[in-house]
């Protein structure tokens, strides 16, 4: 069973209602390919798949499903398979996130990110990749993060998720290297302009924000997507996820110091009172979902950070 390596390709995308996955989306609709679109928010979906048809896809499905639940995920390969026949190219890029140490976040909650984005990840593969396997060609890239490759304050639950995503892509990579036909591949962004922070489960002193330097979803995706076609390799997105990993492994004692400060300052928002809140990870918050975060300029956010913690500095005496 082949896979058609041409216009239109079948493409499936996860976390296809929001920020880097609706980005993807998007990218395949304008190029004529047929688009497959994943998420737990129908609503959503179907706002992008309007988009995607006004862009020029080939066709658009959509497919409500909860990545976490192993059995949804199969349905949803199954219904692909259906209606192509075939798959091409899969974007794994569904994920929550959730602020908070170990102790303080709800077992449910901190579960579920990890349900969410490593266990997800893992249901993803468990099902494309027979069908992979079975045509003996395709692509299966899954978005990390850089926070996949370092500890960050307050964010253990993401931080544990992302590096077992990373360990499973490499792991994937290893069993199937007896299919050449086959690219799995991991993408790491740094910041990144999408909802994912308005969203998440807060349960810190502070609202979480790209950090800086914060790049588009569009990048995101155009980068996925060139991994998948081979004309990009895979790995971290930017110079400055470079900078933080190799202050991470060749000086700990200089980054362990470091990135409590420049975290609450970088990639917190102090401006703003915050409660606790599971956000979207125990279900979706479809009226925050969009392609952008609409969190503004970085740098203007970080002296406004500046400013707030002086001010309770001096409140405090």
């Amino acid at each position: 069973m082949p896979t058609h390596d041409r216009p239109p390709r079948v493409v499936l995308v996860t976390g296809a209602s929001s920020g880097i996955g609706e980005a993807a989306a998007r990218r395949v609709a304008s190029r004529g390919d047929h688009v497959v679109l994943l998420a737990r928010g129908r609503d959503a979906l179907e706002r992008v798949a309007g988009d995607c048809d006004g862009l020029g896809a080939a066709s658009t499905t959509v497919v409500t499903a909860d990545i976490s639940a192993d059995d949804e995920v199969g349905a949803a390969v199954a219904t692909v398979m259906e209606r192509h026949g075939w798959i091409d190219t899969v974007i794994g890029s569904a994920g929550v996130v959730a602020y908070g140490r170990v102790e303080d976040v709800p077992a449910e909650v901190f579960d579920q990110v990890v349900a969410t984005n490593l266990l997800g990840s893992v249901n993803l593969a468990r099902h494309v990749l027979p069908v992979l396997r079975t045509q003996g060609a395709g692509k299966l890239v899954v978005v990390g993060s850089v926070i996949g490759h370092v500890a960050v304050p307050d964010m253990a639950a993401y931080v544990i998720s992302k590096w077992g995503v990373r360990a499973l892509v490499r792991q994937l990579q290893v069993d199937n290297r007896d299919c050449p036909g086959i690219r799995i591949e991991y993408v790491a962004p740094g910041g990144v302009d999408t909802p994912i922070y308005r969203q998440a489960a807060t349960y810190g002193d502070a609202a979480g924000r790209p950090p800086f330097p914060v790049t588009s979803p569009e990048r995101i995706a155009d980068r996925a997507l060139a991994v998948a076609d081979g004309r990009r390799s895979g790995g971290q997105v930017g110079l400055a996820n470079e900078v933080i990993r190799f202050g991470f492994t060749a000086l700990p004692w200089a980054y362990d110091r470091l990135v409590g400060p420049l975290f609450s300052l970088a990639a917190q928002d102090q401006t703003v009172e915050v409660s606790p809140s599971p956000g979207n990870v125990l279900q979706s918050r479809e009226e925050l979902n969009g392609l952008r975060g609409g969190h503004g300029n970085a740098l203007l956010a970080i002296g406004a950070n500046v400013v707030e913690l002086a001010r309770r500095r001096v409140q405090g005496g």
